[in-house]
C-alpha cells in the first residue's frame, strides 16, 4: 500500500513525488507517455518564460547557460532531479480507472494495479488540441503542435491564433525562409504576447515580411489552398501547411472518469479546497495547470510546484494555511 500515487509525470507531479519522500511518505508517479511529457513536446530550443530559480523543484539547482532554460536545459534538469531523488516513476503506463475510496484506493494501468491511500491528478493540459472543426482540419499538412521550423523552408505556411504559441512560431518560419501568413480571430495580437516578442512580430507584419488576417477565421482547408472568412468575405489562399496554434484543453473526460466534478463556470473549473487542494471525491488532489479547467494560464511551473507542499502537508496530518495566489506576483505572467 503506496501513501500517493502521482498520475502525471511532469514538473508538478515530480515535485509532488520529492514532497511525499521529504515527508517519510511512500509515493509512486505514473504518466501515459514520457518523463516531463508536455516539455518533450515543446518546441525546439524554446525557452520558458521563467527564470530557473522559479521552477527548480526540490531545492536542486537549475543550472543554465543563459538567462532563462530552454527545453533541452529543462528536459535534462528534470530527468536529473528525478534520478538524484530516486522517485518511482512508471512511464508510459496509462491510467484506466481509478477504484475505492480514501484510505484504499486501486488505480488500475495498462499493466496493472496500483493501490495507495490518496491519489493526485497532475495532468496538464497539453495532451488535447482546441479543434477548429472545419473541413480539412484532419489533412496530413495540419498540425496543432509547432516544433521547429526546418519542414516549411520556402514553404506556404499558415499560422492560426494570435498568442504566444502563435508569433513565435511565425517569426521562427519567417526567420528559416517559411512564407507566412497569420490567421486571427481576434482584432488584433492578444495582450499576453511577451513584451520582447510583440514589437517584433508588428514590425514584420507592419512592413509586409508576415502577412496577417485579423478578424478572421478559416473556412476551409484544401490540399494546396485554405479559405479564409474575413471581414471583406471569403477569401482563397495558397498554402502547403497549417499550424494550428489555438491552445490545449485538459481531458476532461478521464478527469470525469477519475471522479472529479467541475465548477458551473465559463472555464469548467474543478472543484477543490484552495488550501489542500483535495477534490469533491475524498482522498484525491490536484495539482498543477489542470487546476484552471479551461483557463490554461492560470497555473503554470512557477506556482504549481507550491501545490505539491500544500497536498502533502495535509496528507502528512500538518496544519496548513492557505497561500494567496492570487495577491502574489509570478514572472511567467509577465
Amino acid at each position: 500500500m503506496l501513501d500517493l500515487v502521482v498520475i502525471g509525470a511532469g514538473p508538478v507531479g515530480l515535485a509532488c513525488a520529492i514532497e511525499a519522500r521529504r515527508h517519510g511518505l511512500r509515493a509512486r508517479v505514473l504518466d501515459k507517455g514520457a518523463l516531463v511529457n508536455s516539455i518533450v513536446g515543446y518546441p525546439a530550443r524554446m525557452e520558458f518564460f521563467s527564470t530557473p530559480d522559479l521552477i527548480e523543484i526540490g531545492g536542486h539547482p537549475f543550472p543554465v547557460q543563459g538567462y532563462k532554460p530552454t527545453r533541452e536545459e529543462g528536459l535534462e534538469y528534470y530527468r536529473g532531479v528525478a534520478a538524484r531523488e530516486g522517485l518511482d516513476v512508471r512511464l508510459y503506463e496509462p491510467v484506466t480507472a481509478l477504484h475505492g475510496t480514501r484510505g484504499d484506493f486501486r488505480v488500475e494501468t495498462g499493466r496493472g494495479s496500483h493501490r495507495a491511500r490518496h491519489v493526485v491528478v497532475a495532468t496538464g493540459f497539453f495532451d488535447i488540441a482546441n479543434r477548429m472543426d472545419v473541413p480539412g482540419e484532419d489533412l496530413p499538412k495540419v498540425t496543432h503542435y509547432y516544433r521547429e521550423p526546418f519542414p516549411y523552408v520556402q514553404q506556404r505556411v499558415a499560422v492560426v491564433g494570435g498568442r504566444n504559441s502563435a508569433a513565435k512560431a511565425a517569426l521562427d518560419c519567417y526567420r528559416h525562409g517559411a512564407e507566412v501568413t497569420m490567421v486571427v480571430r481576434a482584432a488584433a495580437l492578444s495582450e499576453t504576447v511577451k513584451y520582447w516578442i510583440r514589437p517584433d512580430l508588428e514590425n514584420r507584419i507592419k512592413e509586409g515580411a508576415i502577412r496577417a488576417y485579423f478578424s478572421t477565421t478559416i473556412e476551409a482547408i484544401r490540399e494546396r489552398s485554405i479559405l479564409l472568412r474575413t471581414p471583406d468575405g471569403v477569401v482563397e489562399i495558397g498554402n502547403d501547411f497549417v499550424l494550428a496554434m489555438t491552445g490545449y484543453r485538459p481531458d476532461f473526460a478521464f478527469l470525469e472518469a477519475l471522479g472529479l466534478t467541475f465548477a458551473a463556470d465559463d472555464y469548467r473549473t474543478p472543484i477543490f479546497d484552495e488550501t489542500t487542494f483535495e477534490t469533491a471525491r475524498a482522498g484525491v488532489f490536484v495539482a498543477g495547470t489542470v487546476c484552471g479547467g479551461l483557463k490554461t494560464n492560470r497555473w503554470f511551473i512557477e506556482n504549481g510546484r507550491f501545490h505539491a507542499q500544500q497536498i502533502v502537508k495535509h496528507i502528512a496530518g500538518q496544519h496548513t494555511e492557505a497561500i494567496r495566489f492570487g495577491e502574489m506576483h509570478w514572472k511567467t505572467e509577465e
